[in-house]
């Protein structure tokens, strides 16, 4: 089963993407900062990270940074969707290391069938 760490500081976003992936056959871990996902993702494999660009403690931006300059997780697939729709939003995302930026709310089927594609994983 494919593992994806879900990391954003909102309850009911982490809610919703837990939900729906599960629903479509994978396995979602949840961080609530940037600092508490880059402790899960160097504990523990995953398949992809879903991250938020806002949060305290450490932003989606660092995250990603940080795990870029990690051997163990730098070939992980990364998603950071946010509500920031600026194209110099997704730049700086790329920049980070993002594998793609979408804008929230992502539609269901969307979001399982981007996940599915970068994970190799099921798709419902």
């Amino acid at each position: 089963m494919k593992r994806v760490l879900v990391v954003d500081d909102a309850a009911t976003v982490r809610l919703y993407y837990r939900d729906v992936l599960e629903a479509a056959g994978f396995a979602v871990e949840e961080a609530v900062n940037g600092l508490e996902g880059l402790e899960k993702a160097l504990a523990d494999a995953f398949d992809l990270f879903l991250v938020d660009v806002n949060m305290p403690k450490m932003d989606g931006y660092r995250f990603l940074s940080t795990v870029r300059r990690e051997p163990a997780l730098r070939a992980v697939p990364a998603i950071m969707i946010s509500t920031e729709a600026k194209d110099s939003d997704a730049t700086r995302a790329y920049a980070a290391g993002a594998n793609l930026y979408m804008v929230k709310p992502v539609q269901p089927d969307a979001l399982v069938r981007t996940v599915a594609l970068m994970t190799g994983g099921p798709v419902s």
